[in-house]
């Protein structure tokens, strides 16, 4: 099996259509199953699945949609292993064989150290993680090792230097957030590359915040390329970077499905030019974006209050690009009173810290679920 993908674009099953839109474990599997055919009719053939994806659900479904009606070697599944979830060396190995029976792969083609940073980096060593990856690539359970990242380039520095036989980074990459001071996509790239190792890119449509673009924004990149989708510059972005071997894109529909593929299948990099009408989106879309949340709900697994926090982190944005001056009120206000009927209130938050602790976007969501209060809690 070759390392690199033989086209861009993987399948990330993270955010897959559901049932209830309120039930992330929920999921279409049906629809999901006609997805992958689309995907795989068309060569293409990387899945990335985790323990914590779509309510936990993710694992199993790639099971049913994927593993269980292909040859094992018409496709590469990708899985990691998440800090929250061990805390012993016997951990490690409980939860990889969890994950070979919900699955049902046999072994994983690549497998991930799961959202390194800062404050995750010191377990991974602590349970010796790095070398018990390289004991399951000798055993035949994993072809490729590496490890997704959430962090300074400094630290990717340290951790790709004691640890050069991982084979691969998996990073936050989009045209928002490539000179963001917080995620700093371009500099923690570019030191990827500086170490040889290739990029695999998750949230190039950050959430899909780059699929629903501010009036101006839309205009500009529409004026270039008419007849290709907003959400298509986002991906063709990550895509053209010269390290990156794989964009995922996490689609929710058969018709992301359909629109990724359309220019993905004979993927063309972006001009010069068109990278820089994209830095002119940014330029614009910065301007207007309240919270810069991209819906992975690492953060809503363990609030003892059961705050949908993405949820409500997007209703709030919504509303900070209106002009409420003038309208006073949106449907936001509604769909945010019938989300408390089932879940907490921005108000009931016990600022405890869990959702920040696990933040890939180091937000500060404490003090933003105060601000959310304010607006809707009336």
């Amino acid at each position: 099996m070759t390392f690199k993908p033989a086209k861009k674009l993987g399948f990330g099953l993270m955010r897959m259509p559901v049932l209830d839109p309120d039930d992330d474990a929920s999921v279409d599997v049906e629809q999901v199953k006609e997805m992958v055919d689309l995907f795989m009719s068309k060569g293409f053939t990387y899945f990335d699945t985790a323990i914590m994806y779509n309510g936990f659900a993710s694992q199993r479904v790639a099971k049913e949609a994927i593993v269980d009606r292909y040859p094992r070697d018409s496709f590469t599944l990708a899985t990691k292993l998440h800090s929250a979830f061990f805390n012993s060396f016997e951990d490690r190995d409980r939860i990889f064989s969890e994950q070979l029976e919900q699955t049902g792969a046999g072994y994983f083609d690549y497998y991930l150290l799961h959202g390194i940073e800062a404050s995750s980096y010191p377990k991974y060593e602590q349970f010796d993680c790095f070398r018990w990856l390289l004991e399951k690539k000798a055993q035949g359970l994993v072809k490729h090792a590496g490890f997704s990242f959430h962090d300074t380039p400094e630290l990717l520095d340290e951790i790709l230097t004691k640890h050069p036989e991982m084979e691969f980074v998996q990073m936050q990459l989009n045209y928002l957030d490539w000179e963001s001071e917080w995620i700093q996509s371009r500099a923690v790239y570019e030191m990827a590359a500086k170490h040889g190792k290739p990029v695999v890119v998750m949230e190039p449509v950050k959430g899909g915040t780059l699929a629903k673009l501010p009036a101006e924004a839309e205009k500009l990149l529409k004026a270039a390329e008419p007849a290709l989708s907003v959400p298509s510059w986002a991906i063709r972005f990550a895509a053209s970077q010269e390290n990156v071997m794989l964009v995922l894109s996490g689609m929710s529909t058969v018709g992301q499905m359909r629109d990724n593929l359309s220019y993905m299948d004979d993927f063309k990099p972006l001009t010069e030019a068109e990278i820089a009408l994209t830095h002119k989106a940014a330029e614009i879309i910065n301007a207007q974006i309240a919270v810069p949340c991209t819906g992975c709900s690492y953060c809503t697994d363990g609030c003892p209050m059961r705050i949908p926090i993405p949820k409500y982190f997007s209703l709030y944005n919504e509303d900070m690009r209106e002009d409420l001056e003038e309208k006073g009120w949106t449907i936001n206000f509604t769909n945010y009173g019938k989300l408390t009927e089932r879940f907490g209130k921005a108000a009931d938050c016990l600022a405890c810290g869990q959702c920040e602790s696990v933040c890939p976007q180091h937000l500060p969501i404490i003090e933003l679920m105060q601000k959310v209060s304010s607006h809707f809690d009336r």
